[in-house]
């Protein structure tokens, strides 16, 4: 009996921002990313950093817990700047891996340098416009971050962890982030603008509950709705149910039931 108070007693003590990320799976469910060629997407990505496709649609990878998803739009504009800056992914050889885009013809921003006490990272851009760090990081090959933007890293965070769950730390004992997962979420100090029409064009978290009572509960919490709870049948024949919102500094975040 003392056990059940006690258990009775923490969950009355909870606090809010717990309850409320309760019934949010603590993974980023996928990233949409804006090209013209949904299938040249497709295989543009899984030659270069792998991944899966999938039965439930044609124009998607799997990448660990999280799909990239491609949307039909020829009208992307780069990533760099915006409220989603860039898409990090580990490689177990960078300079071999650096060496392979290269001779593929992709863009390198950056080449590869040594961080001392981090790891060694370089930058590219797919066809598209999105920015890619590319790092040797043997604790986590794939799928390893998402770069946000915003004036307040802190704040940022802050928002993503009330919201939608995931263990905060530091990447390397260096870099404030927030864990999804296997993928990091970090942040960079700037000003930037919002990602919708970028080629990375909003980033997806699923809840486990009614996504139209999740949206009443979020809209009582000041969260701005851009998009109503609306569903979409995929190639698969399944149906799912989404929504979008406004994240901090103009990041488009969808919220999805599946």
């Amino acid at each position: 009996m003392k056990t059940l108070l006690a258990a009775a007693a923490a969950l009355a003590l909870a606090s809010p921002a717990a309850a409320q990320s309760a019934s949010i799976m603590p993974i980023l469910d996928h990233i949409h990313l804006n090209v013209p060629d949904q299938a040249q997407g497709v295989a543009w990505y899984q030659k270069h950093f792998g991944g899966q496709t999938m039965t439930e649609a044609p124009d998607r990878l799997m990448l660990g817990d999280t799909r990239l998803i491609f949307l039909r739009n020829d009208k992307g504009q780069p990533s760099s700047g915006s409220a989603l800056d860039h898409l990090g992914f580990s490689v177990a050889d960078l300079d071999a891996k650096m060496k392979e885009l290269e001779a593929a013809g992709v863009k390198i921003v950056n080449p590869a340098r040594d961080v001392p006490g981090l790891f060694k990272l370089a930058f590219v851009e797919d066809p598209w416009g999105t920015r890619i760090e590319v790092v040797q990081d043997p604790e986590k090959l794939g799928l390893h971050h998402v770069h946000l933007r915003g004036p307040d890293p802190a704040a940022v965070l802050a928002w993503y962890k009330e919201k939608f769950g995931g263990d905060t730390g530091k990447l390397k004992d260096r870099i404030d982030g927030l864990r999804l997962g296997g993928v990091w979420l970090l942040v960079q100090r700037g000003d930037a603008t919002p990602s919708e029409g970028h080629a990375i064009d909003h980033i997806g978290f699923r809840t486990t509950s009614d996504l139209s009572a999740k949206t009443s509960e979020y809209k009582g919490a000041g969260v701005k709705f851009t998009t109503e709870p609306r569903p979409l049948r995929l190639a698969s024949g399944v149906t799912v149910n989404f929504a979008y919102l406004e994240g901090p500094a103009g990041a488009k975040v969808e919220l999805v039931q599946r």
